[in-house]
């Protein structure tokens, strides 16, 4: 049975705020080409103040202890294929080795990094790997 140092709460808490995040940053349109008509970003997915940022949630990631780091780095590649749950005490040891530099700023920027967390713990909950 794996142990997981975050709890369901704090990753579905994180997956909801990286969802949200990664859905304002997908609409920024750089160059919006030539028909101004068409070319405004929904003013719903536009960043308003009281919304939380990037920052904020760099801030959030990086204030968990390390384990919890490492589980969320665990999950995010047993969510995209790179690991079975049945690997967990593997993939958590090469989460803790490879643990260098920010976290937030590894998993950010990858822009399907919350559903393939959100995979990663359905595939760990279903496999009975949790405890």
């Amino acid at each position: 049975m794996a142990d997981i140092a975050i709890d369901s709460a704090e990753i579905e808490g994180l997956i909801l705020r990286m969802r949200a995040l990664m859905a304002r940053e997908e609409n920024d349109v750089s160059d919006p080409g030539g028909n101004p008509s068409d070319d405004e970003v929904p003013a719903a997915l536009q960043e308003l103040s009281g919304d939380l940022t990037r920052a904020e949630l760099t801030q959030e990631i990086e204030g968990l202890n390390d384990d919890q780091q490492d589980a969320l780095v665990a999950l995010y590649w047993i969510g995209r294929g790179d690991a079975e749950p049945q690997e967990w005490d593997n993939t958590i040891a090469l989460a803790r080795q490879r643990h260098e530099g920010s976290t937030s700023d590894y998993l950010l920027s990858h822009p399907l990094v919350p559903d393939q967390i959100e995979e990663g713990w359905e595939k760990m909950r279903e496999s009975g790997e949790l405890e």
